[in-house]
């Protein structure tokens, strides 16, 4: 692995932007999120199976645009304008929500949300290397992701404010949540440049094909195939939230289980990136994965909320232990006019995992129960520290 020297590099103000725009949006889309199952199912009448349908294909959306918006910022060299098309999308979804009196409604502007999220991904983490000193990149993916996991314990918090205040006025909610919307594409336009592209006129090749997936390169596939694993390991944090109701939380006080999550999940992925500049992001990525051991064994022995609620903060602290540094290693893996093709494929590759483990994650829990499931991810994370350890070791980073 390449040495590196982060003491003469700074974070750019580009990044802090990016971090201060992510953290404005999920601000935005949380304060939604966090009420929108109420409000489907008991303000329009809808049932939970079509709650979860709305979200199925809402989650499938944002697959399928990564991966066509990331090799689509490859072929302009143009980022920043996909940023701004999928910031902007989120942001025009929102007045959608409080004006909306059918389930018909909430579907159409949950699918622009979640297309817009989807646009937006992957040349956003392209961006960030394209603008990043390798000897940063670490701590840079790391701060964006602590400042995105910052907003998603705002808007929660936000919103239940804000229903206090309105005695339980959702689609008052939903108003207010326009306003961090607007603010985070504001930021981007007038906060974010772009490096200035160097391709010559006709060298443009579209990269969804066989010969462009062939030159992301043996080593990005390694990291794509390691980092499945783990998400299989992984899950959805939804049943974080079943587990807690399961040891005796009440329902009211269930979204908190979130905000605990990503309190840890923030306070960590920014010192862990910062750390893995300096030291290397092997160990700390292994790491990610004992620390997600850990979790899932304290989660599955847990007899009441004392210990369900360790299992959260632990499983907030693997996520700040790899969601970042995973990020870093696409990037590190991968050469400049192939990186938002790389996240693009990446992104596609590790949602299919998620939603494969939750699908296990959800049988386990109806056939063998609640520990079960927990046990079963110990023992996928187990397996997945030592591998990627190895292939974090053999990473050399690119320029």
């Amino acid at each position: 692995m390449q040495h590196r020297d982060p003491a003469r590099a700074r974070i750019p103000a580009g990044v802090w932007a990016l971090g201060l725009v992510s953290l404005l949006m999920d601000t935005s889309s949380e304060m939604i999120h966090s009420l929108l199952p109420i409000f489907i199912v008991s303000g329009l009448g809808a049932s939970a199976a079509l709650y979860g349908l709305i979200e199925g294909v809402s989650e499938a959306a944002v697959l399928v645009t990564k991966l066509v918006s990331g090799a689509f910022s490859d072929y302009l060299r143009r980022r920043k304008l996909l940023a701004v098309l999928g910031y902007g999308m989120a942001a025009a979804s929102k007045p959608l929500f409080p004006l909306a009196n059918t389930v018909a409604t909430v579907f159409v502007a949950r699918l622009i949300d979640r297309v817009g999220k989807g646009i937006r991904g992957a040349p956003r983490d392209a961006l960030i290397a394209d603008i990043t000193p390798a000897a940063v990149r670490g701590g840079s993916y790391g701060l964006r992701q602590s400042l995105d996991s910052v907003g998603a314990v705002l808007g929660p918090l936000i919103a239940l404010g804000l229903m206090a205040v309105s005695a339980g006025d959702i689609p008052w909610v939903f108003w207010w949540a326009l306003l961090p919307g607007v603010l985070s594409v504001s930021v981007l336009v007038l906060f974010v440049r772009e490096p200035d592209g160097t391709r010559e006129r006709g060298e443009a090749r579209w990269p969804i094909q066989r010969e462009g997936l062939r030159r992301l390169g043996g080593a990005f596939w390694r990291v794509v195939a390691v980092a499945m694993l783990l998400t299989l390991a992984r899950f959805s944090e939804g049943f974080l939230v079943l587990r807690a109701s399961d040891v005796g939380l009440p329902v009211a006080w269930t979204p908190l289980v979130l905000v605990v999550m990503n309190v840890s999940y923030a306070a960590s992925s920014y010192p862990v990136g910062r750390l893995s500049d300096r030291i290397g992001r092997a160990g700390l990525i292994a790491a990610s994965a004992g620390l997600l051991a850990i979790a899932d064994v304290t989660l599955a022995l847990a007899g009441g909320m004392g210990g369900a609620a360790v299992g959260i903060v632990v499983w907030g602290l693997h996520l700040g232990f790899s969601q970042g540094l995973l990020n870093a290693l696409v990037a590190d893996t991968v050469t400049p006019e192939l990186r938002g093709t790389a996240f693009g494929v990446f992104s596609l590759c590790s949602g299919a995992a998620l939603l494969l483990a939750s699908v296990m994650a959800g049988v386990l829990w109806d056939v063998a129960g609640p520990a079960a499931c927990f046990w079963a991810g110990a023992a996928l994370s187990a397996c997945a520290a030592p591998g990627l350890y190895v292939i974090a070791r053999r990473v050399r980073v690119t320029a």
